[in-house]
């Protein structure tokens, strides 16, 4: 069975500054900023949130088939995924454009200045999931905001049931869009702050959201999660992370986990788990795609974290 991950593919440029902004930028001349940082350390991590997801996937052992435009420099990101066995016959080169990227310096503080390039994201609607033969499931993933209305449409005209993931993209919709895309959808995750977000603007409570799909995750960090179906509301505990190295893309790995327990037809509280773990290793781990375990060595830590075996 296989899973199209529709959202962006991205380089993330990392970059720490051995100080804080705080002595560098006078807020009495915030008007004139002129300022630069000396960054000894910098890496360069394969991201974006349909190749986050993919990743995690391919790790438990899934079919993912990521959708997405990149640009005329891919080509790392595409021996990358080569090598890990993720197909790559939906992801579109453009070649006058750079594939999305972010460049993010992080001070002493852990506060963050960041510049992101859209780059080929930006015609992401011209990849078309009623192309796409053999997609059993879907996610529509934070992507350029034409995208993401055009694939959940066409997920929905062929019956094909998908997850709707708003995270970053949040800004770029108004109520009626959110209410559109929750009545396509089947499956809707946010984090706690962005579930805030979408009340607000669809005038909906948790409850109400999860009457219009079959169910209605929320991420809350070090709290674990709640799963809200049209008959109860699961209360999931985290999973404990052994280090903590790097949160970034944790919901990504967390996603990857839904889909796959979803796609076996696993229940709430074990496809909440599972999610939970998934996102656990990744924090783990520096950037977003450099955890690594085989589909047994997981089981071993679902089983040690929550006291019984996967099926």
């Amino acid at each position: 069975m296989s899973a199209l991950i529709c959202g962006s593919l991205a380089y993330d440029t990392i970059m720490v500054f051995q100080d804080q902004f705080k002595n560098h930028i006078l807020p009495d001349k915030v008007h004139i900023l002129n300022v630069a940082f000396l960054v000894p350390r910098m890496r360069k991590e394969f991201g974006g949130c349909a190749g986050n997801i993919a990743y995690n996937l391919k790790l438990l052992g899934a079919d993912p088939l990521p959708m997405a435009t990149v640009g005329q420099d891919f080509a790392p990101y595409r021996e990358h995924f080569t090598r890990c066995g993720i197909r790559l016959d939906q992801v579109k080169e453009i070649e006058d454009l750079y594939t999305a990227q972010a460049f993010i310096t992080t001070d002493l503080d852990d506060n963050q200045i960041t510049a992101f390039h859209p780059g080929a994201m930006m015609r992401s609607y011209e990849n078309h999931v009623r192309d796409v033969e053999g997609v059993t499931f879907g996610i529509v993933a934070p992507d350029g905001r034409e995208a993401m209305l055009q694939h959940a449409e066409q997920f929905a005209e062929r019956n094909v049931p998908f997850i709707f993931d708003p995270g970053q993209a949040m800004p770029l919709f108004n109520g009626d869009e959110f209410r559109a895309f929750i009545e396509q959808a089947q499956y809707v995750t946010v984090n706690d702050y962005e579930s805030q977000l979408l009340q607000r603007n669809t005038g909906w409570t948790p409850e109400q959201i999860a009457d219009r799909v079959k169910a209605y995750i929320v991420t809350r960090g070090p709290k674990g999660s709640l799963i809200y179906t049209k008959d109860e509301v699961h209360d999931i505990p985290p999973a404990h992370e052994r280090r903590v190295s790097d949160p970034t893309g944790c919901g990504d790995a967390y996603r990857a986990g839904l889909i796959f327990g979803i796609m076996r037809d696993m229940d709430w509280p074990t496809i909440g788990r599972l999610a939970s773990l998934m996102g656990a290793l990744k924090v783990e781990h520096p950037g977003t795609q450099n955890q690594r375990f085989t589909y047994g060595e997981f089981a071993d830590q679902f089983r040690q974290q929550f006291g019984y075996a996967l099926d």
